[in-house]
């Protein structure tokens, strides 16, 4: 792959990626202030600005090496994370059912961005742009980050959002026992990409979201 290729790629990718993720947490933030906890609101990052959530590593490094992969070989998956924000699930009114709202937040706002990048889509075809066009370039890769975020965050592992879920809606001795994942939730998570299972489990969620979005097109 070409030095320009790569350039090319980043730039096509750079907002699909950075608001994907940054937004992600802010949804979070927000939904955990309206069940009353306003903790991620009173360190300011309740907001749309991404600087207040990039993560050196996971909003910009890992998602390069990603696409830098995978444009070499071919193949592969583009996601990455932002710094969590911070929600104290004892602040929450009903902690153990709210935290199935602020959970869902994040993948929530996933899909509502690839729904929009959907219609941006639409409106530059109908405009007349190819699809080798930049901007239309973007809406796709909007469209497939969003969707990978929200498939991969849906995911029934702590500390995923998917995990969350699950602790959630299970019986109190139950989700307990669940939550004991957690520790190890991430070198899981490394084990499925690296094998390649990872890939497996999230075509369901992805059949799922592209169902929705085909309904905007």
């Amino acid at each position: 792959m070409g030095f320009d290729s790569l350039i090319q790629t980043i730039t096509v990718y750079a907002l699909p990626v950075l608001f994907g993720i940054t937004l992600h947490e802010a949804a979070h933030g927000y939904v955990a202030r309206m069940f009353g906890d306003p903790t991620a609101w009173q360190l300011g990052r309740v907001t749309l600005n991404p600087i207040k959530h990039i993560d050196p590593i996971g909003t910009i490094a890992v998602p390069l090496f990603l696409l830098f992969t995978t444009k070499m070989m071919g193949a592969g998956m583009l996601f990455g994370w932002a710094k969590p924000v911070p929600v104290d699930w004892g602040r929450l009114r009903h902690p153990k059912r709210d935290m199935l709202w602020v959970a869902l937040a994040g993948p929530g706002s996933n899909l509502v961005m690839a729904i929009l990048w959907t219609l941006s889509l639409k409106l530059f075809i109908s405009s007349g742009m190819s699809p080798t066009d930049f901007w239309v370039q973007m809406a796709f890769a909007g469209i497939n980050v969003n969707l990978v975020l929200m498939a991969l965050n849906l995911l029934p592992l702590p500390p995923l959002d998917g995990g969350r879920v699950v602790f959630s809606l299970l019986p109190d001795r139950m989700a307990w026992q669940y939550q004991r994942i957690e520790p190890y939730g991430m070198l899981i998570l490394i084990v499925l990409m690296l094998t390649g299972a990872l890939w497996v489990l999230l075509q369901p969620l992805l059949l799922f979201g592209q169902g929705i979005v085909r309904l905007f097109l």
